[in-house]
């Protein structure tokens, strides 16, 4: 009955909710404009004895000798053993626009046995792109985001010291041709496709800057045809559109996080009438052997006497409580928390609602 009582409360006190206005660059990416993912695989040198042992890993020492010969070292025939040496696999984004001779954040990751990259320094690397051509060099000291240490019979690690970043690390040598200043028909593809959310950005854009601008394609296309305006720079028109705001609209979804026990939710989650109850039983198995044996100078054999405790307690937990028909999920859960329910038990009440067919929502579970 408490229950109920403060669900009802929450009910009567839970106002209409109302979205945000967003801009359209929040909510939308211009078709065409987009990053190309680079990768290489290069050499990390001077690590303090945490580099590949190159005896797992040949194709460190096959590399390293390569290029120590293309530097005029012939290593041919040598017993060539450094441990100061990592083989990585080098990644970057490429971003729409990016000039030659312009700066990229690069990351780096070990795939040999390497320890740590703390201290380390990448070897000129190129970076190709799907296309097979080389679009960046990349070099520069490893800031890695973890700490090892060991000694003869125990070791510590925090963090993931096999992995770093290098930032500004890649410079680019050569650029994706893209003459975005000659393209007349434009899309913007919206991030999450809704039909309503494209039809107010259709709506805001023709009402802001032109009627017959923009045109509805689906439900995460709006096509803009710059002839309209006539002669326009698109880029100068993209800078227009994506400032105009306009309030999207979210379906209704549930997300839950069973590792974290996180639950989110969007405020047009409703649930139809329901009843709830909810409670724990626990299980206690204790095993608490008994040794008997014989007398000094008897005869006889000890002999292990099994003793075992089994009992069953119910914990307390919430009774049948009826919930109104299309009532907020936010406040049966702003309820359940009032009532002290653990977050676990929460999402085991509100999967079983949604296996009842009375929750009104996607329904993702993580």
């Amino acid at each position: 009955m408490r229950f109920l009582c403060l669900i009802l409360l929450l009910l009567g006190l839970a106002g209409p909710a109302f979205s945000a206005p967003v801009r359209i660059k929040d909510l939308a990416n211009i078709d065409g404009v987009r990053g190309n993912d680079l990768v290489g695989y290069g050499l990390v040198v001077g690590l303090n004895g945490s580099g590949d042992s190159l005896r797992n890993s040949p194709f460190t020492e096959e590399i390293m000798a390569g290029l120590l010969e293309r530097l005029g070292v012939n290593v041919t025939d040598e017993a060539f053993r450094p441990k100061n040496v990592a083989a990585v696999i080098v990644t970057a984004t490429l971003p729409p626009f990016a000039r030659a001779g312009s700066q990229i954040d690069i990351n780096v990751a070990a795939i040999g046995d390497a320890k740590s990259l703390l201290g380390g320094t990448l070897v000129m690397t190129p970076l190709n792109a799907a296309d097979g051509e080389i679009y960046a060099v990349a070099q520069g000291s490893v800031l890695a985001g973890g700490a090892e240490a060991s000694g003869a019979a125990a070791s510590v690690v925090q963090g993931v010291p096999t992995t770093g970043t290098i930032p500004s690390g890649a410079r680019v040598e050569r650029e994706v041709a893209f003459d975005f200043s000659q393209m007349t028909n434009l899309r913007l593809a919206l991030r999450n496709p809704d039909f309503t959310t494209a039809a107010r950005v259709e709506a805001a854009i023709n009402r802001t800057l032109g009627r017959g601008l923009a045109e509805l394609m689906d439900s995460g296309t709006i096509a803009i045809d710059s002839t309209v305006l006539g002669k326009v720079n698109p880029a100068r028109l993209i800078g227009q559109i994506e400032n105009i705001t306009v309030e999207p609209e979210t379906a209704a979804r549930v997300v839950i996080d069973h590792k974290s026990g996180t639950i989110v939710m969007g405020e047009d989650v409703r649930i139809s009438r329901v009843a709830v109850s909810q409670g724990n039983l626990t299980l206690r198995v204790r095993e608490t052997p008994v040794v008997s044996q014989p007398n000094p100078f008897a005869e006889g054999e000890t002999v292990v006497v099994p003793r075992t405790q089994a009992e069953i307690t119910q914990e307390p937990g919430i009774g049948f409580a009826e919930v109104a028909g299309e009532s907020s999920l936010s406040d049966v859960v702003a309820g359940l928390n009032a009532l002290g329910i653990r977050p676990r038990d929460m999402i085991d009440i509100l999967k079983a609602v949604h296996a009842a067919g009375a929750l009104h929502a996607e329904f993702i579970v993580n």
